[in-house]
């Protein structure tokens, strides 16, 4: 019979304990993946398609590519609005006058770089919290996440967790400090690399999405096109070389980046990526405010997770929990089986009120 009961138990038992939450996760999944595909879709163009070529007379293509992808390229931000195929041949892509404004493009040879470098800055709280947190959760759950479980192992796990909190009350508040430490850095994170991500692209990123949805509902003669002001597909570079007769001459080309075509699309949705993870992150953490100043919230959390068990028992034990016994038995409540934590949550309330458990 136990046999049995070992092999339908293998079958269901869940290997991975929760030990934090949906906006952490929101952080270090889903913007890691995010951030780790553009770095990929960046990287496949870069390093096996062409990325750039480059026409002028008089220097190989090849060494011409090589030497402005390298050296980078630039526009006339004046000659943006004039018309195309007429007084220029492409938006930002003019004569150089004295007193021009000159915008070089260095950017574009790093951007897979800088968005796995982002990732990885996404996924450092989780690694801090996933060191500090030690197994503590997986732990003390025992294998209790599982429905089906012999009555006697279920009966001393659930001893041994009772025993474990009598012990240790009041133990657990640097437990959930730390947690909270990780959800506010979490917030730091993607407020800075919303501001990495414009002093990386010219300071052009933190009103870059904004100016894209306006610039979508005007004509297009009222005002530059903000993707091409920040990844135009057309350059201009500027090559040297010694003439016939030994002076230097000075070769103007055009260059095509089709890089920019995959690279506009990729920040024009970070920027509403971001800006959705920081008002969500931020949301999060005056929900995180209220737990810590206010015990009639966490009271009323703890209800809603241990929803089976009575409310009177419930009460008795969050009259003796601190902010960390009461963080630590929600997280317990995430990951436990309903019917067993109901019965661990019986427990311990006869146990802080005095009562032998059996």
């Amino acid at each position: 019979m136990f046999d049995i009961f070992g092999s339908v138990q293998g079958l269901l038992k869940i290997d991975t304990v929760c030990i934090d939450n949906n906006i952490f996760r929101l952080h270090y999944k889903a913007t890691v993946i995010l951030l780790i595909v553009c770095s990929l879709l960046v990287t496949s163009r870069q390093y096996i398609g062409d990325p750039i070529d480059c026409i002028v007379d008089g220097v190989p293509g090849n060494v011409m590519d090589t030497y402005c992808w390298i050296h980078s390229t630039f526009t006339v931000p004046r000659a943006l609005t004039k018309a195309q195929g007429e007084t220029v041949p492409h938006p930002g892509v003019d004569t150089v006058q004295e007193g021009d404004e000159i915008k070089y493009h260095k950017y574009y040879q790093w951007v897979c770089f800088v968005l796995f470098f982002q990732a990885i800055l996404f996924f450092v709280p989780r690694y801090l919290w996933k060191i500090w947190e030690g197994g503590k959760c997986k732990m003390l759950v025992m294998e209790m996440n599982c429905p089906i479980i012999d009555e006697d192992a279920k009966r001393d796990r659930k001893k041994l967790l009772v025993d474990y909190f009598q012990m240790n009350l009041h133990n657990h508040n640097f437990y959930a400090i730390r947690f909270f430490f990780c959800e506010v850095l979490n917030f730091v994170n993607v407020i800075c690399q919303m501001y990495f991500t414009d002093m990386f692209l010219g300071y052009e990123f933190t009103t870059y999405g904004s100016r894209v949805v306006h610039y979508a509902n005007m004509d297009q003669e009222d005002r530059p096109d903000p993707m091409a002001m920040v990844f135009p597909k057309v350059t201009k570079c500027t090559f040297h070389k010694y003439g016939a007769s030994g002076t230097v001459q000075r070769l103007d080309g055009l260059c095509v980046l089709s890089l920019n075509i995959i690279n506009e699309k990729i920040f024009v949705f970070l920027w509403f990526w971001f800006i959705i993870v920081a008002v969500v992150t931020g949301l999060s953490l005056l929900y995180r405010l209220a737990v810590v100043v206010s015990p009639q919230v966490r009271l009323y959390l703890f209800r809603a997770r241990a929803r089976l068990a009575p409310p009177e028992q419930i009460e008795t034990i969050a009259r003796k929990s601190q902010i960390g016994d009461w963080f630590l038995l929600y997280q317990l409540g995430k990951n436990m089986d309903p019917l067993i934590y109901k019965e661990f949550i019986n427990d311990l309330s006869r146990r802080f009120e005095g009562k032998d458990v059996q």
